[in-house]
């Protein structure tokens, strides 16, 4: 009959797992070119295209339409890639070896390079599920309150060198996450207006202050500022976070510096 000689000398069960081998290899070199879609064409020391990026070439671009009418992007692209890049910047090369360690040429946490460092995202708030800002101030929103733990507001904020560098007078919270995210700290005790949001995640509240151990007294009036007062764009969370967090190791010259 037809097929019983071509079915009756092939193992189905063989051909089902060579089957099976061909379409993984496939699904991981699909996979792996989706990967290259940001951050590609990749640059080397010397700013250039390397001549040889990975393995496999670059998948074709594709655009895709952002949420809340926020445009479009297409990646990879070349043109995207050099608009999401910051190329002056403050280091310079300690050696001409590829690979070699670069090095900050002025003040790190100001030039935010190295654990300073952060990326130029969109200047636009994050939005909720619902297109609202998602991030407010904590004085605007009368239906949140302290439901446990100490209230920081009102207390007095210190470095991690033991100075008083101001109060902490209001929150900044995430409000479908429901979390508090910034504390706003007042850098003048009697109100002056000059205001900076500095990290929860690097804040400890105590029963009597509030530590902020990264930064020391002289380092909080370079904290980037607000373009507004009601909310906070991805860029200025991106620069915020860098710069306090940067000052675990650059909030002096001590901290830098060898330890033998």
């Amino acid at each position: 009959m037809l097929g019983v000689t071509f079915f009756g000398h092939v193992d189905l069960a063989q051909v089902a797992l060579y089957m099976f081998w061909v379409f993984f290899a496939g699904l991981v070199i699909y996979l792996q070119r989706e990967n290259m879609r940001e951050g590609y064409p990749l640059r080397n020391d010397t700013d250039e295209v390397p001549a040889n990026e990975s393995l496999w070439p670059l998948p074709a671009p594709k655009t895709f339409i952002l949420r809340d009418g926020r445009g479009t992007v297409t990646v990879p692209s070349l043109a995207f890639e050099e608009g999401h890049m910051r190329t002056e910047l403050g280091l310079a090369r300690s050696s001409m070896a590829t690979g070699s360690p670069w090095v900050p040429t002025g003040d790190p946490m100001i030039d935010g390079v190295g654990p300073a460092a952060w990326a130029p995202r969109r200047d636009i708030p994050e939005l909720d599920a619902h297109g609202e800002v998602k991030i407010r101030p904590m004085s605007q929103l009368s239906e949140f309150h302290i439901s446990m733990g100490r209230d920081p507001r009102g207390l007095p904020v210190v470095g991690g060198d033991g100075e008083v560098v101001g109060r902490v007078i209001d929150m900044w919270i995430d409000v479908p996450e429901q979390l508090v995210r910034y504390l706003v700290v007042d850098l003048n005790p009697e109100g002056s207006g000059q205001t900076r949001l500095v990290p929860m995640a690097m804040s400890r509240v105590m029963s009597d202050r509030v530590r902020v151990r990264a930064l020391y007294a002289h380092n909080w009036a370079d904290i980037p500022t607000l373009r507004t007062t009601d909310q906070v764009t991805l860029l200025e969370e991106e620069k915020i976070m860098a710069y306090v967090a940067g000052g675990t190791l650059y909030a002096s010259d001590a901290r830098s510096a060898s330890v033998l």
